[in-house]
C-alpha cells in the first residue's frame, strides 16, 4: 500500500488534508440527500440554511455569513434560482442592490431537509467523530479563530523575528 503523504506530513498539509476530509464528507453528504430524495448539492445546504435562518440577504450578506467568497456565492445563487429554490429583487433600501430570499420551493425543501437528511448527517457525522467530536469543533474553532487574528504569513515573520532576536534562524 502507498503511503498517505499528506497524512504524513501532518501540519505542513493540514489545509489540504482538511479540503481532501471536506470533499469526502460532502460526498458522503450528497449520497444522504439523495437517498432522502433532496437532489440539490451538499454544497449548497449551508446557503439554503442561511436564508432559511437570517431571511433576506444580499450576495455580501450571505457570503459573511458563510465565510465563503462572493463568486461563490453568486454561482451557487444562479444555480440556486435556476431550479427554482431561491430568488433575488431589488433591495427595498438601496435599489442598486440585490436581496435573495428562499421561494415557497427553496422552504419547503428546506424543511424536508431539516426533518429527513439534516439529522441522519449530523448523527453519522458524530458517530464518525467519536469521543473527540465536541473537542474537534472547539479545536476547529481555535484554528479559525487564530487565522482571522493573525495569517500565517504574519505568524511566520514574527517567528522568523524572534529567532533573529535570540541569534537562531
Amino acid at each position: 500500500m502507498t503511503d498517505d503523504i499528506v497524512r504524513e506530513l501532518g501540519f505542513l498539509t493540514l489545509g489540504t488534508r482538511l479540503k481532501r476530509l471536506g470533499e469526502r464528507l460532502q460526498a458522503q453528504t450528497q449520497e444522504l440527500l439523495q437517498e432522502a430524495g433532496i437532489d440539490v448539492p451538499a454544497s449548497h445546504m449551508p446557503l439554503l440554511a442561511a436564508l432559511e435562518r437570517l431571511g433576506p440577504l444580499s450576495v455580501g450578506g450571505i457570503a459573511q455569513a458563510l465565510g465563503s467568497s462572493q463568486p461563490g456565492v453568486t454561482r451557487q445563487l444562479a444555480a440556486l434560482q435556476a431550479l427554482g429554490l431561491v430568488d433575488s429583487a431589488p433591495s427595498p433600501g438601496d435599489l442598486r442592490q440585490r436581496t435573495t430570499s428562499l421561494t415557497s420551493s427553496g422552504r419547503r425543501l428546506v424543511q424536508r431537509a431539516q426533518r429527513t437528511a439534516w439529522p441522519l448527517v449530523e448523527a453519522a457525522v458524530v458517530h464518525a467523530c467519536g469521543r473527540s467530536g465536541s473537542a474537534m469543533l472547539g479545536q476547529l474553532a481555535a484554528l479559525e479563530d487564530a487565522l482571522t487574528a493573525s495569517t500565517l504569513r504574519q505568524r511566520s515573520a514574527a517567528l522568523h523575528s524572534e529567532a533573529d532576536r535570540h541569534g537562531r534562524t
